[in-house]
C-alpha cells in the first residue's frame, strides 16, 4: 500500500510567492472593530461567491449521535441573517433524526481561495411550514421529485432501486405541482459563537471570535 503524500509545510520563498493573493485579502486590521458578526459573514460569503470555484455556501454541518460520538457532512447554507443560519434537508434523515433528538449543532465554512473560515455554534430550531414550503416551491422539479423518491440515509441496494423510485414518483406527479414531502423540512441554527478565522503568513493566523451576550454581543481576538 503507497503512503499517502502529505504536503510539507511551506518554505519562506513559498509563502512569498503563494499568499501574496491572501496579504492582499485579509491584511485589513478593521475586522477587529466590527461589531456585527452577521454583517460581516455575510461580506465574506460575498467575496467567497466571487472566488470560489463552486458552492461558495456549502458548510460542514456536525451534529452527535445517540452514542454522544460527533457526526458531520456538508450541506448548503440557504438563508442567513440576524436569525441565524439555515438549511434544508430531510428530516428522517440521520442528520433529521440527531437534530430532532439533540437540537444543537456546528458549522464550518471554508473558503479556500480566500484562506478564510469562519465556525458557528448554536442551538437548532425548525423553520416555520411556510418557510420550508417557500424554499422547497423554489427548487428544480426534479429535486423536488427527489425529496419524495428518496428514503434518506437507509440501505439502498443499487442505483436501479433510487432510478425506479425516481420513475415512479415521476409519474405520480405527471402534470401536477409537486408539493413539499411533510417530512422534508428547515432548520436554523441560532449562534451562540462565531469565530472568524484568516490565514496569515507563518502559521500567524487571525481569529476573531463573537459570542452573544444578551441582545447583543462580545468581541475578542485571539491567539493564533
Amino acid at each position: 500500500m503507497t503512503a499517502p503524500v502529505i504536503p510539507s509545510s511551506p518554505t519562506r520563498e513559498e509563502y512569498a510567492a503563494d499568499y501574496a493573493a491572501a496579504l492582499a485579502a485579509n491584511g485589513d486590521e478593521s475586522i477587529f472593530t466590527r461589531d456585527d458578526p452577521t454583517g460581516l459573514f455575510t461580506d465574506w460569503l460575498t467575496d467567497a461567491r466571487d472566488t470560489e470555484p463552486n458552492d461558495a455556501n456549502a458548510m460542514a454541518l456536525a451534529t452527535v449521535d445517540a452514542d454522544g460520538l460527533p457526526d458531520c457532512r456538508m450541506v448548503l447554507l440557504k438563508d442567513v441573517d440576524a436569525r441565524g443560519f439555515t438549511f434544508y434537508s430531510n428530516s428522517e434523515s440521520a442528520k433529521g433524526g440527531q437534530l430532532a433528538a439533540r437540537p444543537a449543532a456546528s458549522l464550518l465554512f471554508h473558503w479556500k481561495t480566500l484562506r478564510r473560515q469562519v465556525r458557528v455554534r448554536g442551538k437548532v430550531e425548525p423553520v416555520s411550514p411556510a418557510e420550508a414550503d417557500a424554499y422547497f416551491a423554489s427548487r428544480a422539479r426534479e429535486s423536488r421529485i427527489g425529496a419524495w423518491a428518496s428514503d434518506q440515509s437507509r440501505p439502498l441496494a443499487d442505483r436501479a432501486e433510487l432510478e425506479a423510485a425516481v420513475a415512479r414518483e415521476t409519474a405520480r406527479f405527471d402534470g401536477d405541482d409537486v408539493p413539499r414531502p411533510a417530512r422534508w423540512t428547515g432548520w436554523r441554527l441560532v449562534p451562540e459563537s462565531l469565530e472568524f478565522w484568516r490565514d496569515r503568513p507563518f502559521r500567524l493566523h487571525d481569529r476573531l471570535r463573537f459570542e452573544r451576550d444578551g441582545s447583543g454581543w462580545t468581541r475578542t481576538r485571539l491567539w493564533p
